[in-house]
């Protein structure tokens, strides 16, 4: 975990999991490093959130395998799941429901599923295709760390592979040129947060 910069109430709290989806970030503001997977991006955003003070917001930038076909881009995430989490089996065991779908203020945008298995195989992105567009491996579990803490959070992520056999090599050629995609979008997008 490593936070630059200062938080304030007035501003929002730029989240990612590793430097290099952050290399081209140009800001003022505040800037946590999570590391990646659930655990990481949740105890590490909690962590800052309880010592304070809490930001504006909370956004997360962050690239994202693509479940299907033609999915390409910078999107701003409107609901999110986790996609390993055995919801349904919780739920018959304790009649409690662990992990239910969160719906973003950007609702209208495309379904991003979080699991802490980097998804590179055709068999688990069709899997998850049927119920998602999106994939990465926090998103989840920033959104819920956040709204724990009564902060407003967004979802912003770029494609950087599509999910399939040699995903991770595509993340590794291209997570530079998705760095500088979400460096662009901050830019544009978070001012108005600030």
């Amino acid at each position: 975990m490593q936070l630059t910069g200062e938080m304030s109430g007035d501003r929002p709290l730029l989240v990612l999991a590793v430097a290099e989806e952050a290399q081209y970030l140009d800001t003022s503001l505040p800037v946590l490093l999570t590391g990646m997977g659930k655990v990481n991006a949740a105890t590490a955003l909690a962590a800052v959130l309880a010592r304070g003070p809490l930001p504006s917001a909370v956004i997360n930038l962050g690239t994202a395998g693509a479940l299907s076909p033609g999915w390409t881009g910078t999107h701003v995430v409107g609901t999110v799941i986790q996609h390993d989490l055995d919801s349904a089996t919780l739920r018959a065991l304790t009649g409690e429901t662990y992990g239910a779908p969160l719906a973003l203020s950007d609702a209208a945008g495309p379904t991003l599923a979080t699991g802490d298995t980097f998804v590179a195989d055709e068999t688990a992105r069709a899997r998850l295709a049927a119920h998602a567009h999106l994939v990465d491996m926090e998103g989840y579990a920033l959104a819920t760390a956040a709204r724990r803490a009564g902060v407003p959070v967004r979802i912003v992520k770029h494609v950087s592979d599509d999910a399939g056999e040699g995903a991770a090599g595509s993340w590794r050629e291209s997570v530079a040129e998705c760095a500088r995609a979400l460096a662009e979008w901050a830019a544009g997008a978070v001012p108005a947060y600030a």
